[in-house]
């Protein structure tokens, strides 16, 4: 197997493990291997679903996961009272139900305000560091602050006014207390405790992994043709790349490029004029369970999907160089969106807490 390990920087200190695979889909795991892994870290223990790499994770030194910090991260990511009305939780747009994303094009936030762009899943957030569509978040430490203060969000008019609303909680106490060996309340902690939980949203065990893993039954005749394009005609392999099926890098495939004012993506981060509307590879693990597609919500089907990339996306000045007309037959197309059914698999952190704290 060949890989290669990604250095992003490290505003929230160094990195713990940044591994991604850059190799065919059909040779990510060796042959014959079929057991999970599991991640450890400081007394930490974690089974990964099947096809998940362990030593993929990044977690920030200053931020390692702890059995007390995801629980208290679940009770934050759920709780609707850190938005200004206290009705809209961060499990209002990435739903657990729905891949972790929502079901429309783009979510309504506190008063039924309309963000710009899709909800990404959180699903195997933990093998990414750069968050968002526009990688504008350093990690999901840094993503944890944007929504709840995002007017078309969560609406807290600032970060204060978040650790006002919990500690108006007399009942988060122990859990910050348990968590951080301290009652005190602050923002970084909040996201800190978010960010655990979302690591452990994982999906893997799918069909795709257990036929990897020598079940040639788990996988339909038409899924396995699927496979065998998506590695080879189709070269999706290129960006959807590795064990989690992403690069971690920004492409242009011209999805909006006719809007009056186009939405120019990573350019917006980078202010580098290839980085036009450029937006990052999404994971494809469990990508049948969160429609819409796309940046914007604009492909409502994984079928329409593959039929835009079988077009060559749409010309553009800064169209990616890896899109090109496939000339993929309808059947070769149900083929490959059979394969993307077949990434379809287990996810671990569904379930809602029982109560929040009074």
């Amino acid at each position: 197997m060949i890989s290669r390990v990604r250095s992003h920087g490290a505003p929230r200190g160094a990195t713990l493990a940044l591994l991604i695979a850059a190799v065919a889909i059909g040779a990510s795991r060796a042959a014959g291997d079929s057991t999970a892994q599991t991640l450890r870290q400081n007394g930490f223990a974690m089974e990964l679903p099947l096809g998940l790499q362990a030593d993929a994770a990044y977690v920030p030194e200053d931020n390692p996961i702890t059995a007390a910090k995801v629980e208290l991260g679940r009770l934050l990511y759920f709780d609707p009272r850190l938005s200004i009305d206290k009705t809209i939780s961060c499990a209002s747009c990435h739903i657990p139900y729905h891949g972790f994303a929502d079901p429309a094009r783009t979510s309504a936030g506190v008063g039924r305000k309309l963000g710009g762009r899709n909800s990404p899943t959180v699903i195997n957030r933990i093998f990414s560091k750069e968050q968002f569509w526009d990688g504008r978040a350093a990690d999901l430490e840094d993503q944890a602050h944007g929504p709840l203060v995002n007017p078309v969000e969560m609406a807290m008019p600032k970060h204060d006014k978040v650790v006002e609303q919990c500690n108006s909680v007399a009942g988060y106490a122990p859990f910050f207390e348990k968590a951080f060996g301290s009652a005190e309340i602050t923002m970084p902690r909040i996201a800190q405790a978010i960010a655990s939980y979302e690591r452990t949203v994982v999906a893997g065990n799918s069909p795709f992994d257990r036929h990897m893993a020598g079940d040639k039954d788990a996988m339909s005749a038409s899924a396995v043709r699927g496979m065998e394009i998506f590695n080879g005609k189709g070269n999706c392999k290129t960006c959807h790349a590795g064990f989690n099926f992403t690069d971690e890098q920004y492409h242009n495939l011209g999805i909006g490029v006719g809007a009056a004012k186009p939405d120019l993506g990573r350019f917006e981060i980078t202010k580098i004029e290839t980085d036009k509307g450029a937006f990052k590879t999404p994971t494809l693990r469990n990508v049948s369970e969160n429609p819409p597609y796309m940046h914007d919500g604009s492909e409502p089907t994984l079928k329409a999907v593959v039929e835009l990339y079988n077009r060559g996306g749409v010309k553009n000045p800064w169209l990616s160089k890896e899109m090109k007309a496939l000339k993929l037959s309808p059947g070769e197309i149900d083929d490959v969106v059979a394969f993307l059914y077949a990434l379809t698999g287990e996810v671990h952190g569904l379930e809602p807490p029982r109560e929040l704290p009074r």
